[in-house]
C-alpha cells in the first residue's frame, strides 16, 4: 500500500503520477542519453503548486475572524482598564489586567492557526460557519504528511 492511498489527497494537490506529452518525453530521453543522469523528480510549476484563490480568500476571512477579534479585544481590554482607573477610580490589579491581555493575545496568536486548518480546503465547498469538521480534516492531513516524512528522514 503506497503512502499516496494511505492518506486523502489535498483538493489543491498535483497528482504525483502526470501524464508527459509525446514531446516531453522524447526531450527527456535525449537528455537522459545526453547526461547520462538517473530519472529525476518532475518539477511542478508554481501554478500547479499554489494555493487556489477561493481558498486562499476563504483561509484569509477565517483568519482575520478568528485572529482580529480576539487581538482588538486584547487592545480595547488595554484602553477599557486605562480608563477605569482614570475616570472611575476603579483601580484593576496589574496582574489581572496582563493576565487578560495575554489570554487574548493569545488567543489571536492560534486563531491563526485555527483559521487556516478551518478553512475548507476543497474549492467547491465553503464549509461550515465555525469550521471544526474541516479543521479535525486538515489537523489530520497535516499529521500525516508530517510522520510521513519524519519516516522518509529516518530511512
Amino acid at each position: 500500500m503506497s503512502a499516496e492511498s494511505e492518506r486523502s489527497r489535498l483538493p489543491f494537490e498535483p497528482n504525483k503520477k502526470r501524464q508527459k506529452s509525446a514531446k516531453a518525453k522524447s526531450k527527456q530521453l535525449d537528455t537522459k542519453q545526453e547526461s547520462g543522469k538517473k530519472d529525476e523528480k518532475p518539477r511542478l510549476t508554481k501554478q500547479e503548486m499554489a494555493i487556489p484563490q477561493v481558498v486562499s480568500q476563504r483561509m484569509i476571512r477565517r483568519v482575520a475572524g478568528f485572529c482580529g477579534i480576539p487581538t482588538a479585544l486584547g487592545i480595547s481590554s488595554l484602553i477599557v482598564s486605562y480608563l477605569l482607573l482614570t475616570y472611575t477610580g476603579i483601580k484593576l490589579p496589574p496582574i489581572a489586567v496582563l493576565l487578560m491581555n495575554m489570554g487574548l493575545f493569545g488567543l489571536g496568536v492560534l486563531g491563526i492557526t485555527y483559521g487556516v486548518l478551518s478553512a475548507s480546503w476543497d474549492e467547491d465547498r465553503s464549509g461550515s460557519l465555525l469550521g471544526w469538521n474541516e479543521f479535525t480534516t486538515n489537523w489530520g492531513r497535516m499529521v500525516a504528511v508530517w510522520r510521513e516524512t519524519r519516516q522518509k528522514n529516518v530511512s
